[in-house]
């Protein structure tokens, strides 16, 4: 059985009449820029993240940019970030002329390692950057404890944490602010390139819509050197749609985790005691205050790229995430990383494996991965 790792079409057909019918109220609105129906997403989106404020924008990347601009981050200035993350996050960062200071993460979740923090901070230091990577929350309330004792703001990169909780609050106001992607693939996606910052911070909420419109409040009236980042009508009606099944489609992607979890224990060490053993894999640990929403499924196995050839010969496709880490990146060439112990970072790109996991698989195709898991000879 052929097992896609995300079948976008699926989602599109299970919500076919509610989102067309969307599509063609902006259509026939004649409104084809801002309006309404970013309003009304923007209003909504705050409201689910238990955020006072909500800006949409063109992108993931542009709504992290936008929101260090808002914080007044700049050229000679540095910005905490992860070093196993998606190179977005470090990308936003160099558009403003800073510079990314990387951490390593916690073994064990993936995440941002707090503990690493502190020693990483200078007199430059601006902003703490942490990722929710694959879906899951990062341990937010020391973070933040750093940031307060340092005078430092704090940027939550979200792109892949759409419903998720820590502590039981959703993602979308622990740190000064809170940058998203609605990346088609993303738990909540458009159908195109789209994003959004939530805060509770009027002060940044009105920086970002100024710089995401031409440095304009009222048109032809130019305060700043703005850019053009607004989010699509169209995707805005198409995300309103979709955040109604938002948390019904987060259960899903649970109910598969823990299919996957169950299965697949007897195949994996207890945790970091017998990672020296190539036949097993590890699987994801969530730790008791995390509410992931498993954007990702990533297992990690020392032989992972004869493990991924064995699952496509049997039909699974499988990604990784991220096969290179921002800091061994041509583009990041330009800096040295020397005096960093960036060794887990490196060792994780060549060790991840995501299986397929989304709100629209069938049961009998999660069965089957399992399976060709299962059956591969180590």
């Amino acid at each position: 059985m052929k097992t896609l790792f995300l079948d976008l079409r699926a989602a599109y057909i299970e919500l076919k009449p509610e989102i067309d019918a969307a599509i063609a109220r902006v259509l026939d609105s004649g409104r084809y820029i801002l309006g309404e129906e970013v309003d009304a997403f923007e209003a909504e989106w705050a409201g689910y993240c238990e955020a006072r404020y909500a800006v949409g924008v063109g992108n993931g990347l542009d709504a992290l940019h936008l929101a260090l601009q808002a914080m007044g981050v700049g050229p000679c200035d540095e910005v905490i970030v992860p070093s196993n993350t998606y190179i977005a996050t470090w990308l936003a960062v160099s558009q403003c002329g800073a510079t990314p200071v990387p951490v390593e993460p916690l073994e064990s979740t993936y995440n941002i390692d707090p503990d690493r923090i502190e020693a990483a901070i200078s007199p430059r230091t601006k902003v703490i950057l942490p990722v929710h990577l694959y879906g899951q929350p990062v341990d937010l309330d020391p973070i933040l404890a750093i940031a307060r004792k340092y005078g430092l703001r704090v940027l939550e990169d979200a792109a892949q944490a759409h419903g998720a909780r820590y502590k039981g609050r959703r993602i979308g106001a622990h740190g000064d602010a809170v940058a998203w992607s609605f990346y088609p693939g993303k738990n909540l996606g458009a159908l195109g390139d789209a994003g959004a910052v939530t805060t509770d911070d009027k002060g940044i909420a009105d920086k970002i819509r100024l710089l995401h419109n031409y440095g304009s409040r009222v048109k032809y009236i130019n305060e700043v050197l703005g850019g053009n980042s607004r989010l699509d009508p169209i995707h805005a009606a198409v995300l309103r749609v979709k955040l109604n099944v938002l948390d019904h489609w987060n259960d899903r992607r649970r109910k598969i985790a823990a299919y996957y979890l169950d299965a697949l224990t007897e195949k994996s060490p207890s945790y970091l005691r017998d990672t020296t053993d190539a036949r097993r894999i590890i699987l994801p640990v969530v730790p008791h205050w995390a509410d992931p929403v498993w954007h990702l499924y990533v297992i990690r196995h020392r032989n992972r790229d004869l493990l991924q050839k064995k699952l496509l010969e049997s039909g699974v496709d499988t990604l990784v995430h991220y096969p290179i880490p921002p800091h061994l990146q041509h583009a990041y060439s330009g800096i040295d990383f020397s005096d960093r112990q960036l060794d887990l970072a490196a060792r994780l790109s060549n060790e991840v494996l995501s299986l397929p996991i989304g709100p629209q698989m069938l049961h009998e195709n999660i069965q089957s991965i399992v399976s060709a898991v299962k059956s591969v000879d180590y």
